[in-house]
């Protein structure tokens, strides 16, 4: 397998681009630097071809999660293709965004207005921005990972570890106000007791709460008590982050099925299926506080993301998307598991169904990923430890690549036992944290 181009591609970027990707989950080094193809010039489906005519099904991280419905989806891409050829941007406002915050409303309830970014990070920090104008409050208590922006990586700025247990370890608050320093404070997940000592040292002075729906484990009935009871005691604005877990178990917001009503939620990624979108939707007198404040910019007016994100939503309900993506995820899960047995590998799973991982509980784990992905991509298969299920993938991909995980699994105990794993490596083993690249 050829990798000419796209390794020449990546020194060129690293040379040009600091960090050489804009997005740290596609840097090469988080794979394995060396053998990882890093760049495509098509993807379709399934399917994603490289830089030097190399053919993959993917079976790795969909896009980082935005390609729910698959790569360049017909449905989608034709009705963004018309309305670039409508025209994109005008002196006038496009009547989608209108419609988009309709629909949106009209899948939460108890929501009444929208506003739209581009991306996630930003879409948060609008939220954020909203919720501190409402309340009048600057501090927020925060779980899970909400982004690279100031209001969140100002969390270290007080303890240089604060966010390991929330995102990567070694996130370094350089270019954050140091005025922000006790601005920010990070609980577990179900941890209801860390969140009540929050609010007992800081609660006068917090007025937003942000958490994720759902990630690894779904919460307990306390917890989602807890978060919504604080919230109505003290007057903070509870934002549910829907970017990661949005449109995989349903069609809308996972917040939907547990029984919560937020304040504030925030979407992007899938809403778009890879067209940039995100959305703020919430409570009309939430909401309104975004008058009070200055929150506005060019592109957000641009037409194809909510023209993207109405043709999702509609396909999304009418082939019951969700259901696809649980039933492939639960299949993934299934196979990771009997193939480990078999071979005696000792692995760990995570996340819901439709966004599994897993975790080699062995030593070396860095190598072991690297030989993992490098055995797969040898095989036709984008992989990784984790697999963002499309509503492109059907069980014939699924049952090619559990067969290519059986294969790898074996050469990996093999080379467990053989104690030669980093020997075995045509690349660098797997970046596990935040690291520079040079």
């Amino acid at each position: 397998m050829k990798l000419d181009k796209g390794l020449a591609m990546q020194e060129k970027a690293k040379r040009l681009i600091p960090g050489m990707t804009q997005l740290l989950s596609k840097r090469p080094d988080m794979f394995s630097q060396g053998v990882w193809p890093g760049y495509y010039q098509k993807a379709k489906g399934a399917e994603v071809w490289d830089l030097d005519g190399n053919k993959y099904v993917d079976m790795s991280i969909g896009g980082i999660g935005a390609t729910i419905l698959g790569y360049a989806d017909d449905d989608v891409d034709n009705a963004v293709i018309e309305a670039i050829r409508n025209g994109v941007a005008s002196s006038l406002n496009c009547p989608e965004e209108v419609e988009l915050a309709e629909v949106l409303c009209q899948l939460h309830p108890w929501a009444d207005m929208a506003r739209f970014t581009r991306g996630g990070g930003e879409a948060m920090s609008v939220a954020v921005r909203i919720a501190r104008a409402h309340t009048g409050k600057d501090k927020v208590a925060f779980c899970g990972y909400h982004g690279w922006h100031d209001w969140y990586l100002a969390a270290n700025l007080s303890s240089s570890s604060a966010l390991d247990r929330c995102l990567l370890p070694g996130l370094e608050p350089n270019g954050v106000p140091s005025g922000l320093r006790g601005s920010a404070f990070p609980f577990h997940y179900n941890n209801s007791k860390e969140l009540r000592d929050i609010f007992s040292r800081h609660g006068r002075e917090i007025g937003v709460i942000v958490i994720e729906s759902i990630r690894n484990n779904k919460p307990s009935k306390e917890f989602l008590k807890c978060v919504r009871g604080v919230a109505d005691e003290s007057g903070a604005v509870l934002i549910v982050d829907e970017i990661s877990a949005g449109f995989r178990l349903n069609t809308g917001g996972a917040h939907l099925l547990l029984s919560l009503e937020p304040d504030i939620a925030v979407f992007s990624k899938a809403l778009g299926n890879g067209y940039p979108i995100a959305a703020v939707i919430g409570r009309k007198k939430v909401m309104s506080a975004a008058q009070r404040s200055f929150i506005s910019s060019t592109c957000w007016t641009e037409r194809t993301g909510p023209t993207a994100a109405l043709a999702v939503i509609r396909k999304h309900q009418a082939v019951n998307a969700s259901q696809h993506l649980i039933a492939i995820g639960e299949s993934v899960r299934q196979g990771w598991v009997a193939a480990s047995e078999r071979h005696g590998l000792q692995i760990e799973l995570g996340g819901i169904a439709p966004v599994s991982h897993f975790a080699f509980k062995h030593d070396n784990v860095s190598s072991l990923k690297a030989l993992f992905i490098q055995s797969m991509l040898e095989r036709g298969f984008l992989a990784s430890t984790l697999c963002y299920a499309m509503y492109a993938h059907t069980q014939d991909h699924v049952q090619a690549y559990l067969s290519a995980v059986d294969d790898s699994f074996a050469e990996l105990a093999s080379a467990i036992d053989a104690g030669d794993v980093d020997r075995r490596l045509k690349g660098k083993p797997s970046t596990q944290g935040f690291k520079r690249l040079t």
